[in-house]
C-alpha cells in the first residue's frame, strides 16, 4: 500500500515547533524565559491583589520597584559567588554570618579605630574600611576553602561551623552592641536619595549600556563569521538588540520616575537658596549605587566564568571532578579560590547592607544564606554541579526579593514568609531535577 501524500497543510508538530525554533534562532535559554514569566506574574499578582484588598496597588510603582532593586543588591552580589560554589558541587551555609562579621568589623574600624588615628570625617575612612572588610572576607573564605580542599572536610560541615563561629565572633567583637553611625560617605553605598546618581548620569549609563549591547552583538556575529560558526538570523539579532536596549531604557525611565521625598527636597532647597515651591521641584533618584555595584559585579563575574581559564576550570570540576584532576587541573587550589571569592563577595554584600542600615547590628545577615541559595537554585544552578549562570542567579535573587516584598506589602506574617521561601526552594530543586531528567543532563 502506498502512503497518502502529505497535502493536509501544517501539522500540529510543526505548529508546536515554532517556539523551539524561536529559542534556537535567538539562543535564549528557556529557563530564563520561565524566570522572567514568573517574575512578571509575581509583580502583577501582588499589585492587583493589593488593589482588590486595599483599594490600591502599591507594588508596580516607581518607589517600590526602585526600593526592590536596592534590597535585591546584597543578596544578588553574594548569589553570583554562590553559583561557583554550587557549580563545583559544594555549598556555603556561612555567607550570612560572614556578612555579619565583616559588617561589624568595618563598622568598628570606621567608628572606633580610624577617627582616633586619622581624624573624624577624614575622606579616606570609608575607603580603608571597605578594603579591610574585603580582605577580612577573602581571608575567611580562603580559610574555609583550605579546610575543604586540603584537609578534606566536607563543605557542609565547614560552612555550618562557620555559620556558628562567625555569628558568635561578631557578637563578641562588639560586645553585643550596635555600632553606629557609619561614615557619611560610606552610608551612600547603601542607596537612598544621596546614594543615587541622579537623572543625567543614569541616562548616560543607559546610553552606554545600549551601545555596549549593540557592540557585543556585532562583535559576536563577527567572531562567528571569522571561525565559520553558524550565524543567528538577522531578525534574531534585531530582536535581541531591540529587547536589550528596550529593557535598559525602560529601567532608566523607571529609576528616574522616583523623586526625592518632599522633606529632603525642602532641606536641599533651603541649603541652596532655591525659591521655587517645593511641590514644583522634581529631583530624580536615578540609579542607586548598590544597583550599580551589582551590575558591575554581574559583568565581572560573567566575564570570569565565561571568558577566563579559571571559569573553565570551575565548570570542568563541577562536571566531573575526577576527570578534571586527571586532566591536570589543580582542583584543590581552584576550590580554595572559589571560597575566597565567595568570602570577598560576602564582604561586599556587607558593605551594601550596613551602609543601607547606617550601622552594624548583631542580626545583620541572619538567614541570608537561605535567600542566597534559593536565588541560585531558582536561577538554574544545579546541585549536581557543572551548570549555572550569573544572570540566572541575579534574576533568582530578584524573584526571591519580590516574593518577600510582596508578602510584606499585603501583610503576611514573618513566619508565613519563611514558609513560602522554604517551599519555593524545594519547588525550585524539584523543577531542576525534572529539567535534568527530560534534557538528559
Amino acid at each position: 500500500m502506498t502512503k497518502p501524500s502529505s497535502t493536509r497543510g501544517p501539522s500540529k508538530s510543526n505548529v508546536e515547533g515554532l517556539f523551539p525554533r524561536f529559542l534556537r534562532a535567538t539562543e535564549i535559554d528557556a529557563r530564563l524565559l520561565g524566570m522572567i514569566a514568573a517574575l512578571v506574574l509575581i509583580w502583577v499578582g501582588f499589585h492587583y491583589y493589593g488593589k482588590i484588598v486595599n483599594g490600591y496597588g502599591a507594588f508596580l510603582t516607581p518607589r517600590n520597584l526602585w526600593n526592590l532593586s536596592v534590597q535585591t543588591a546584597s543578596i544578588a552580589v553574594m548569589a553570583t559567588g554562590m553559583v561557583l560554589v554550587i557549580v563545583t558541587r559544594h555549598i556555603d551555609l556561612s555567607v550570612g554570618s560572614i556578612l555579619g562579621f565583616t559588617a561589624m568589623s568595618m563598622a568598628i574600624i570606621q567608628v572606633w579605630i580610624l577617627p582616633d588615628l586619622i581624624g573624624l570625617g577624614h575622606p579616606m575612612i570609608w575607603v580603608i574600611a571597605v578594603v579591610c572588610g574585603l580582605v577580612i572576607g577573602a581571608l575567611i573564605g580562603a580559610l574555609h576553602g583550605y579546610l575543604i580542599a586540603y584537609l578534606g572536610i566536607p563543605a557542609f560541615i565547614v560552612t555550618l561551623g562557620g555559620l556558628l563561629v562567625w555569628r558568635g565572633a561578631a557578637f563578641l567583637l562588639a560586645r553585643g552592641e550596635t555600632i553606629s553611625p557609619v561614615d557619611a560617605t560610606f552610608s551612600k553605598l547603601g542607596g537612598g536619595p544621596y546614594g543615587a546618581v541622579g537623572a543625567t548620569t543614569s541616562w548616560i549609563i543607559g546610553i552606554v549600556a545600549c551601545v555596549a549591547v549593540l557592540l557585543m552583538l556585532w562583535q559576536g556575529r563577527r567572531q562567528r563569521k571569522r571561525f565559520d560558526f553558524p550565524l543567528r538570523p538577522l531578525w534574531a539579532e534585531g530582536f535581541l538588540a531591540t529587547v536589550g536596549c528596550g529593557l535598559i531604557i525602560g529601567f532608566v525611565v523607571l529609576v528616574n520616575s522616583y523623586p526625592w521625598p518632599k522633606g529632603i527636597v525642602k532641606k536641599y532647597a533651603a541649603a541652596n537658596n532655591i525659591d521655587t515651591p517645593i511641590n514644583e521641584i522634581f529631583i530624580s533618584h536615578g540609579f542607586a549605587i548598590p544597583v550599580l555595584i551589582l551590575i558591575g559585579v554581574g559583568i565581572i563575574m560573567t566575564i570570569l566564568t565565561t571568558r577566563t581559564r579559571f571559569g573553565r576550570y570551575v565548570f570542568a570540576i563541577g562536571g566531573n571532578p575526577d576527570a578534571a584532576e586527571l586532566s591536570g587541573i589543580n582542583t584543590r587550589w581552584v576550590t580554595l579560590k572559589v571560597f575566597a571569592l565567595m568570602g570577598t563577595l560576602c564582604a561586599l554584600g556587607a558593605v551594601i547592607s550596613s551602609a543601607r542600615l547606617g550601622s552594624a547590628t548583631n542580626n545583620l545577615g541572619t538567614l541570608d544564606e537561605l535567600y542566597v541559595i534559593a536565588a541560585v537554585v531558582i536561577g538554574g544552578t544545579s546541585f549536581s554541579g557543572g551548570i549555572g549562570t550569573i544572570y540566572g542567579a541575579i534574576l533568582g535573587a530578584l524573584v526571591m526579593q519580590a516574593l518577600q516584598t510582596g508578602m510584606i506589602l499585603i501583610g503576611f506574617d514573618a513566619a508565613i514568609q519563611q514558609m513560602v521561601v522554604g517551599a519555593v526552594l524545594v519547588a525550585a530543586v524539584w523543577i531542576d531535577t525534572l529539567y535534568r531528567r527530560r534534557s538528559g543532563v
